[in-house]
Parts: C-alpha cells; structure tokens; sequence
C-alpha cells in the first residue's frame, strides 16, 4: 500500500475494513460486535505507529491522541463512526476516520504544532439498537442512563452489550469531551447527488436538516368492488393517494427549502378486489428551516384531515419524532470554506439532508463539516464509492483547515 498516491491508500484502506463484517459476502457491522473489535485492532495500530495516545472509552468510542512536543493543551477533534447499516458501502463513516488519520500524518510530517484527537465513534446507524449516535452522545454528554435498558434483537440490552465488549457502563461518563477540545470537525461522503451533477469534488455543510416523522391512518370502509357504486365509496386508499400527491405539491413549491416524503403505505384489508378500509402511511419532512418544516407539517396535516372529512373518513395522526436543525459553526466553517477555496476548490455550501454525528458533537463543540462527492448519489449500498481526485482535494483543503484552525482558534 504504501507506495500508492494518499487518496488510492485511503480508498484500499477502507475497503480492506469492510471486509471486517458480521456477514459473509457483505458488510455488516453493528454496536459492539466483534466486527468492531477488528476495526479497533486495525486503527489502534495504526494509531500507534503516528506516535498517538490511545483510549477506548466506555461506549466503545476508539480515541487516538496526537500532541506533538511544541502543541499547547488545546486540541481540535475529528472523526466519524466505523458500524455500518446492513448491507453497506466501504465509505460511509469509517471514510472520516481514516482520512483524519491522514491529516494527522501530514501534520506530523510537516510538524505542525497542533495537538488533534481523532474519533472513531463506536455507533451512529442506530442499527443494533433502534437508537442512533451512541458513540457521539457519550461524548458529547448527551447520553441518558435509562437508555441502557434497550435490548437488540436477540434480548441483549445496551448494558449488557458494553460489558460484554469488556467496557464498564458505570464509566460512560468518563467519554464526555473535556474543555480542551475547542473544536470538531467530520470527513464525510455527502451520500446524495447534488456535489455530482454540479460536478464539484468537495461541499461545505451548513448546517444539518431538522426532520418531523408522522403516522397517519385514514379510517373508512371496506367493501366490495364490484357492487359499491362510486359516489357511495369511503375509500381510505384514494383519499391516501390525494394526500401523498399534496405532500409532493408542497415540497416541489418550497423551491427547495424543504423535502417530503411518503415511504411506507399499508392498505388494510389489501385485496385486489375490495374498496380499502383503512390506510396507514408514513411522513417524513425535512429542512434546513424549521420554520418552514413546522409550517409544512401543520398544513399538510390540516390537508388530510380536509380530505378525509370531504370524503366521509376519518384521520388519526401521531408525531413520532420532532428533530430541530443544527446549524454548523458560522466561524469553523468559514475557515473550512477559506480553505477550500485556498486549495483552488469551488466553495458550494449546502445542508446535510441525513443526520451525522457532527450534531450531536455541535451541541458541545463548534463543529463543521466537509463532503465528499458521492458517484450516482449511491450510499448504504455496496456500490457506494470515491474519486480518489475528489480524496486528494478533501486532503489538500483537510490540510490548509489544520494551519488555519491553529492559528484562527488560538489552539
């Protein structure tokens, strides 16, 4: 590996972790399963060769510490999360990790006097346990303890599965981020199709969408189909079908400032030759603005309770999340874009319309973040990729960030 250009290392790197899975023939891997473990060995020793302090802490957060002789106390932080959704791509997450340690080779090698911890949290897919961003709650001192009583699949809870990874839950305290950590930045694919049909290699995150998730159910009768004339029908499946059309009105005159989505649809009694009953589907909005989000969502609830009272059905819905956005930090992020455009890249800024780490870790450090085009806008799929060009560009703006940080962040 070691005589190929940076970004072709990074790029065989990463794929040689994915190949550390819980499935064979693909790449799976979960919170603290033993597909973790041998991630862990791997970044541990190459940790180690750069001369860095390493840790686990008690979520399973793998920490790597460089702080170089002539370094103050003051440290900037980096990374990203290494479990994966079934299924997945080599690139997603662990692309972060091993990028930071990338840069903190340059760093070392140009000796540059900046103290950098690099993160590669243990959970943010949220797959084991129905619940997202383990690893970067705990460190940002976001974790509640009550959340330790989750089980997986197979009945294990969270507790359990800690200390069956050889961690102490009494300890996740200890994860919390000190104050000497001023700042965070995340690596990540933009894992969507914008930076491609732009045709621009790298992106500046702006902040991540807030997002609502609604259930709604459309209430009214089944009958047959043959013999209930159409003026007589209480049909839950045709008022369902206005519906999600109205929600795609909506989201296309935003002009962009929000995206709508209805995913899941389940017709009861879903028979080909019966009148539906009952219709229960799902709702997911997203934007940078939670002010046109709530707006949104109060008129297209409105819009469906409206429908259904026209055609004679009722309308039940339930909030099952409210997620605000999370703005990244104006002043990070404008040493990141000035880098960027040092490094001879187009600055295009644009938000996150998937959740990261990096809002979890705003909420203690000032945090920003920078994408990586993604080929075909494909991600959690194994055909997920890179452009090594676009690596070699994130590395050189990645680089510039590390001077200017130093000096702008009085580090």
């Amino acid at each position: 590996m070691t005589d190929l250009p940076r970004a072709d290392r990074i790029i065989a790197e990463c794929r040689m972790l994915a190949g550390m899975s819980e499935e064979h023939g693909r790449t799976t891997r979960r919170f603290l399963t033993p597909a973790v473990a041998a991630v862990h060995g791997h970044l541990r020793n190459r940790m180690l060769a750069l001369g860095m302090t390493v840790t686990l802490d008690a979520a399973g957060n793998l920490r790597g510490l460089w702080r170089p002789d002539e370094a103050g106390a003051r440290r900037l932080v980096m990374g990203s999360h290494i479990d994966t959704v079934p299924d997945a791509g080599a690139f997603d997450g662990v692309l972060g990790v091993v990028m930071a340690l990338e840069l903190v080779t340059s760093a070392k090698a140009n000796s540059l006097p900046l103290a950098v911890e690099v993160i590669a949290f243990s959970e943010e897919e949220g797959v084991r346990f129905g619940l997202p961003f383990i690893g970067s709650r705990a460190v940002a001192g976001r974790f509640d303890s009550k959340l330790l009583a989750l089980e997986d699949a197979e009945g294990i809870s969270l507790e359990d599965a800690i200390r069956n990874f050889g961690l102490d839950p009494a300890r996740l305290d200890e994860a919390l981020v000190d104050d000497e950590a001023i700042g965070f930045l995340e690596i990540h694919i933009e894992q969507g199709p914008v930076l491609e049909a732009e045709e621009l290699p790298l992106g500046i995150v702006t902040g991540i969408v807030g997002q609502t998730r609604c259930e709604l159910t459309f209430n009214g009768h089944a009958n047959h189909a043959g013999t209930t004339p159409m003026s007589l029908r209480r049909d839950a499946l045709a008022a369902a079908a206005e519906w999600i059309l109205a929600v795609e009105t909506a989201a296309n005159e935003s002009e962009g400032t929000l995206v709508a989505t209805v995913g899941k649809v389940k017709a009861e009694p879903n028979a080909g030759n019966v009148i539906a009953g009952s219709v229960r589907l799902s709702l997911d909005l997203r934007s940078e603005r939670d002010q046109v989000r709530e707006e949104a969502v109060v008129g297209l609830l409105d819009r469906a309770n409206a429908i259904a009272a026209r055609r004679k059905l009722t309308c039940h819905t339930k909030t099952q999340m409210q997620q605000p956005a999370v703005p990244m930090d104006e002043q990070l992020t404008a040493v990141l874009a000035e880098s960027v455009e040092a490094a001879g890249f187009t600055v295009r800024r644009l938000p996150s319309g998937a959740g990261h780490d990096a809002m979890v870790m705003a909420t203690r450090l000032p945090t920003a973040m920078l994408f990586v085009r993604s080929p075909g806008g494909i991600s959690h799929h194994p055909d997920e990729s890179v452009i090594a060009e676009d690596l070699e560009a994130a590395l050189a703006a990645g680089e510039l960030f590390l001077s200017r940080a130093a000096g702008t962040l009085k580090l």
